[in-house]
């Protein structure tokens, strides 16, 4: 019987050991596993400061023109005359196109003929009139002294009034054959193209020439716009509507972006911003927000935006891929970390406060504000010192640290080797 009990006592002793073991092997295996060591780490380390921080978005996107139409002809026929070509600049009212007028001026030399003949009738009627109105007035008298009877006067009569509505048909022919005339010179202009536009609000930046000639524009510069496209040449056959020239308006431009949910509360109408493009490295456009969608597309839960860019000089040309920098507010005294000093432990952003005096990195969670570039701004809690930026992966709250640069004896094996940051530089551990 002692026997057995001294077996059991034995077995469940080895039981409690061989557990301890694994829990101890399993610690470690597990902190290998996550990249915790327990060695002191050589880090890296930076000042927290206050200074002013400015939120910034910047966005991709296209210069667009403020305007575009197509120049088209109203009326068919064949194309004589394209006046412009791809990038001539047009003023308003200039004539672009012109189509074959043979038959539209025929068609307005027979209206001009038959409204002469309209008139000749109303003449004539007139003529009528003046005399049944005499006859009819000389029977009237006649038939008051009782010489003519009633059958001469109801005669007359209805002779004179036959007369005048004869007149009012040849009044209203000749307002019809006048119409007609109209209409056949309206059609015959029409094969003179002209570009034809409203004149726009004034341009920021532009300037403006007085005009010289009554028929000039009012405003000249406003009055020139770009030929984008060609569609046709010199001999085509048109119908009507068939499109001749496309014509931008490019001295003011718009850039297209496309705002996030996040930012989208950020925006509004007349913020400023600054245009950039590859097309002209190192020089920078200024622009200002003039529309905002009110709708997000769902699928992307982006909303388009509309920066105005004047383009007085025509350095800029629509297609250009854009970026634009949009300022959104301004922190004053702002606290700020570097970004790279900002890690997450158990779901939580915070930053690793190094301490030089007993050489240990505390955890301090933090509520960030804007992220703008290599600076985070930290609302709270209050942070005063010195935090890690590099090897701030190795670390657990209240881990052992040597700032670079400082004697360290050997590195510690986390992995199978040290770790290459940004920069050229690696963090290393030691023992």
């Amino acid at each position: 019987m002692k026997k057995i009990i001294v077996i059991v006592v034995l077995g469940a002793l080895a039981a409690l050991v061989g557990w301890q073991v694994h829990q101890r092997v399993a610690s470690e295996v597990g902190q290998k596993r996550r990249g915790r060591p327990t060695a002191t780490v050589a880090v890296d380390v930076a000042p927290v400061v206050r200074k002013t921080l400015t939120d910034v978005g910047e966005f991709a996107g296209n210069l667009d023109p403020r305007s575009q139409f197509d120049a088209a002809a109203k009326v068919a026929g064949r194309l004589e005359e394209l006046r412009v070509n791809l990038g001539d600049t047009v003023r308003r009212g200039q004539v672009i196109a012109v189509l074959d007028d043979e038959e539209f001026t025929q068609q307005v030399a027979q209206a001009r003929a038959e409204l002469d003949v309209a008139k000749a009738t109303v003449e004539d009627c007139a003529s009528a009139l003046t005399a049944a109105e005499s006859e009819f007035k000389r029977t009237a008298d006649l038939w008051a002294k009782k010489i003519a009877s009633d059958s001469e006067k109801d005669a007359d009569e209805a002779k004179y009034k036959a007369c005048l509505a004869r007149q009012k048909v040849a009044q209203a022919q000749v307002q019809h054959r006048q119409a007609a005339l109209s209409a056949a010179e309206i059609r015959l202009s029409y094969t003179q193209v002209r570009a034809v536009w409203e004149l726009a609000a004034p341009i920021p930046g532009a300037q403006t020439r007085p005009t010289t000639t009554a028929s000039a524009p009012a405003d000249e510069a406003d009055g020139l716009r770009v030929v984008a496209k060609r569609y046709v040449d010199d001999g085509a056959l048109l119908k009507a509507n068939d499109p001749i020239v496309s014509i931008i308006d490019d001295r003011v431009l718009i850039g297209v972006i496309h705002v996030i949910e996040r930012d989208y509360p950020k925006v509004a109408v007349g913020q400023p911003a600054t245009i950039t493009t590859d097309a002209h490295p190192g020089r920078s456009f200024p622009g200002r927000i003039a529309r905002i969608s009110p709708l997000l597309a769902t699928g992307s839960r982006q909303g388009r935006v509309e920066i105005e860019v004047p383009n007085a000089d025509r350095v800029l040309k629509a297609g250009y891929y854009i970026r634009a920098r949009i300022a959104f507010a301004q922190r004053p005294n702002a606290t700020i970390v570097p970004a790279t000093a900002v890690v997450k432990r158990d779901g939580r952003e915070g930053v690793f406060l190094a301490d030089p005096a007993t050489k240990t990195a505390r955890f301090v969670p933090v509520m960030l504000g804007v992220i703008s570039g290599d600076d985070a701004e930290v609302l709270s809690p209050a942070l005063d010192g010195l935090v890690v930026t590099l090897g701030q992966h190795l670390l657990e709250n209240g881990s052992k640290i040597i700032l670079a640069g400082a004697p360290a004896t050997r590195p510690a094996r986390i992995g199978s080797a040290p770790t290459t940051r940004p920069g050229g530089r690696r963090a290393e551990a030691t023992p």
